[in-house]
Formats: C-alpha cells, sequence, structure tokens
C-alpha cells in the first residue's frame, strides 16, 4: 500500500470526525482467534523517543515508512492486530486497515527514553475510557521498577488503578514489566530469571482484580531459565521479541523453546519485523508466524 500524508493529512485538518467514525464501523474479532495464538506487531516506540533500529537513530521517524510497514504486516496471513498510540491507530484507522484485527492502545508513554524521569511513567497516552469509546480490544502498559528511583511508586499505583478501570469494562490489559537497573546514569533491563520472576509477581499482584490481565514478557538472558521464571504466574503471558540481530536462527530457537512454555500464548514483536536486519517484512513476519503455528497452546 501506498501511503498518502497529504491526503491523511487533509482528512485530519478538515474532517477530524472520520476517526471516530472509522473506529465505530470497524468490524472486531475475539481476542483469541481460530489458531489459538496471538500474533501482535508493536509500533509504540516513537511516542517515548525510542526512534532507532540498529544503526539507524532515525529509522522509525519517518511516519509514511513506518506505516507502509505497518500495513505490509497486518496484510500478513496469521498477523492479529496492532499495538500502537493514539496518533499511529488513528492513520491506521484511516487507512482502513484495522477490521478483523486486535487493536491494542499504549497507555503509558511518559517515561521518556533517557529522561531523567525514565521510571516515573505517568499515564500519558489512552485511558480506559478511551479505549471503550474507539472500541479498542485491549490495553497495554509497561511496568519498569527502579528499587533505588522513587518516581516507580508513582507508577505501580497508576498501574494498579489502570488494571482496576479495564477491568471494570472488561477489557484485556497487558503488562509488560521490568526490573531496572542503572548503570551510570542508564537505564538496563535485567533480563537474569530472578528478576524476571520478580516483575512478574509484582505485576500479578496489581490491582483488585487478575482477571482481565495478561503479561507480556521478554525471555530471560539464559533461555534455560525461563521454565523458572514463568512459574511464578497462573497468568496467560506473550512473549515480547526483542531484537533479532545478524543470528536470527539462535533467536528464533529461542522463542520456539519458550513458546513451549503453558502460559505463553504468543507474541508481541515491534522493531524485529517492522525492521528487519535481513530480508523483507513479509518474510520476517512469515518466519514468526511459522514459529507460532508449529507450536500451539493447551486447550482445556
Amino acid at each position: 500500500m501506498t501511503i498518502s500524508i497529504p491526503d491523511l493529512v487533509a482528512v485530519r485538518a478538515r474532517r477530524p470526525r472520520a476517526i471516530a467514525e472509522a473506529a465505530a464501523a470497524r468490524v472486531r474479532r475475539p481476542l483469541i482467534g481460530e489458531s489459538g495464538r496471538l500474533l501482535i506487531v508493536a509500533a509504540d516506540h516513537p511516542a517515548r523517543g525510542a526512534l532507532g533500529v540498529g544503526d539507524r537513530r532515525l529509522a522509525m521517524a519517518n511516519r509514511a515508512d513506518l506505516l507502509e510497514r505497518l500495513c505490509v504486516a497486518l496484510s500478513r496471513p496469521g498477523v492479529d492486530g496492532v499495538l500502537g498510540t493514539a496518533d499511529i491507530l488513528e492513520d491506521l484507522l484511516l487507512l482502513g486497515v484495522l477490521d478483523d484485527k486486535v487493536v491494542m492502545g499504549s497507555m503509558n508513554r511518559g517515561g521518556l527514553s533517557g529522561a531523567a524521569f525514565e521510571m516515573d511513567d505517568r499515564f500519558t497516552g489512552h485511558r480506559a475510557e478511551d479505549i471503550e469509546r474507539l472500541r479498542f480490544d485491549a490495553g497495554k502498559l509497561l511496568l519498569r521498577i527502579d528499587f533505588d528511583d522513587p518516581g516507580s511508586l508513582r507508577t505501580l499505583e497508576s498501574a494498579a488503578r489502570a488494571v482496576d478501570d479495564m477491568a471494570a469494562r472488561g477489557l484485556p490489559l497487558f503488562i509488560e514489566p521490568f526490573i531496572v537497573r542503572r548503570v551510570d546514569g542508564t537505564a538496563h533491563n535485567d533480563l537474569s530469571a530472578e528478576a524476571v520472576a520478580r516483575s512478574i509477581t509484582i505485576a500479578s499482584g496489581l490491582g483488585g482484580t487478575s482477571a482481565y490481565t495478561w503479561l507480556k514478557l521478554p525471555v530471560t538472558d539464559d533461555p534455560d531459565d525461563m521454565t523458572m521464571a514463568l512459574e511464578a504466574s497462573t497468568l496467560p503471558a506473550v512473549l515480547l521479541g526483542g531484537d533479532v540481530g545478524e543470528d536470527r536462527e539462535a533467536v528464533y530457537g529461542v522463542w520456539r523453546k519458550a513458546l513451549r512454555l503453558p502460559t505463553v500464548q504468543g507474541m508481541v514483536v515491534g522493531r524485529s519485523l517492522l525492521y528487519p536486519a535481513e530480508g523483507s517484512v513479509a518474510e520476517a513476519v512469515d518466519t514468526t508466524v511459522g514459529l507460532l503455528r508449529t507450536h500451539r497452546p493447551h486447550r482445556p
């Protein structure tokens, strides 16, 4: 699909009501489809100021290019939906590519990448009422916890209230938790099995109910320890697909192993699908879909 930025701008400037109309007309679907797996393409990085991919510092700054890549990904069989902030999801609504897709709103984007206030991750994106009003299907929040940063407490409290607000509307909420440590002033996610397990237990206990809570989890530094980390909760989980890098087969092998675990229901993958180190967006997406089809979750 060729993206016409002038057309999008013209609609936004002259007929902003078109966004609400497109949201009201969108054909919806269940969260979990016929495959029993969930594959969501993530595109909420730009709102946090995280625009780099590999050695390209501003790769995601070109909105037309990003939208074209998203449209290709969403057109591939086996892709269930997209995660994004309001601006991106509304562009996609206007382009008419979200029918029969899971649409997931990104809720907290205040902890800007590299900022001194990064751990005070306030909810500056979608609210629960926005997700309900726009007839979106789920929400996502990032929960970074730095035991040395008081800002993490505000994030925890805000996250708990978001869990309550989404559950009151019967809407799934995907929590992406990390234990964070600062090295020379820079925040780093601790991906040890112990830290991932600890983050899971903290996220699982937020709010007055966990009935609608899902987890969005990274693979541990040592993939062999992933089983131990995921034993920390019975909440359904999706894997966070990180940077694939040059050794794609090694990363795919790690994903295959993790997808066998009983709580894992699918994947949410962003830049490694939209900006693959090798090959096209379609090829990267199709490979990931193949992994998911090979390992189907348990059904009661």
